[in-house]
């Protein structure tokens, strides 16, 4: 709401007489798109306005189930994962001008307003008002709307970064019992190195008996393709098994090592001359290898890794 003013105390007086007068700049924010305000003002220049104020009316305002186009509540369900990724270049507003054409080619794009890791930027190179957030989206949806989720966290949160490339714990940065209320943001206090991606996690600290909420950011996954990062596959396998596992101990797996899991995970180290994470992985050649990362496989004295997750 604080990013675009509101124009309601503006456009009493609009008419389609000031079509051909000095150009009128409107501003409005996503809540005001949502009420029918855009449309109830733009009547007198479009005339299809009012079909679509009746449509926002009938199949949203007044749908007796839901609503989307209003603020959601935790579903009523024990396990609430919301997985998503931030800080790519995601559009959030737009410029509209009257084209004077007959619908539907009436209006037309003039510039977009894009975020970017902490920036408002512009198609056009023209400067940007307004407070940015601290993350962008994920190329498709704003931040805003993906980190609402962060709401249904419990008044204490543990925060959790990690690389999202196997580690080995050593640059892990935790933050225990975060102070968290309702409707606000939680901005972590935590470094990034230049050129690395990390997972956030925001997890509950105190929840319902039986309840658990958790939110992940995943630096630069990309909203259509999220679900084939073999990050989030990794991470998604790993909670599942541990929340399975009769010997579970913790009510999140923990984050603080992410070792190998596959012989697909192994791979050398040209630097070392030898395959990364050597207590984990050796190098036994199979034929049809064609580099030496394939030639890194798993140790069979591996079996038990999993067991370090529960």
């Amino acid at each position: 709401m604080g990013a675009y003013p509101s124009i309601t105390d503006i456009t009493e007086n609009i008419t389609s007489i000031m079509e051909c007068g000095k150009p009128t700049l409107l501003s409005f924010s996503a809540r005001e798109v949502s009420d029918g305000t855009l449309f109830k003002t733009i009547e007198d220049y479009d005339p299809q306005s009012k079909a679509l104020v009746y449509q926002l009316e009938k199949y949203y305002q007044g749908d007796p189930v839901l609503n989307p186009l209003t603020p959601w509540e935790r579903p009523p369900i024990k396990n609430v994962f919301c997985i998503y990724g931030i800080d790519s270049k995601t559009e959030v507003g737009y410029y509209f001008a009257p084209s004077g054409k007959p619908y539907p080619d009436n209006w037309i794009i003039t510039d977009i307003i894009y975020e970017l890791e902490g920036s408002l930027l512009s198609r056009s190179g023209n400067s940007v008002s307004g407070k940015p957030n601290n993350s962008s989206g994920d190329g498709t949806v704003s931040y805003n709307s993906l980190s609402w989720c962060k709401n249904w966290l419990g008044p204490k949160v543990n925060i959790t970064r990690a690389p999202q490339a196997e580690h080995d714990g050593s640059d892990l940065q935790t933050a225990m019992n975060i102070d968290h209320h309702h409707g606000d943001d939680i901005l972590p206090n935590m470094t990034r190195v230049p050129h690395v991606k990390y997972i956030t996690y925001y997890e509950d600290a105190e929840s319902l008996p039986g309840w658990r909420t958790a939110v992940w950011e995943l630096d630069k996954a990309n909203h259509r393709n999220i679900v084939r990062t073999p990050v989030l596959m990794r991470e998604l396998w790993l909670e599942m098994w541990h929340d399975l596992h009769p010997d579970s101990k913790s009510k999140f797996v923990t984050k603080a090592f992410r070792g190998p899991l596959r012989n697909e995970d192994c791979r050398w180290d040209y630097g070392k001359a030898r395959c990364g994470f050597p207590e984990h992985c050796e190098y036994r050649y199979t034929f049809g290898d064609v580099h030496l990362g394939m030639s890194c496989r798993l140790r069979n004295t591996s079996a038990n890794l999993l067991q370090q997750y529960l």
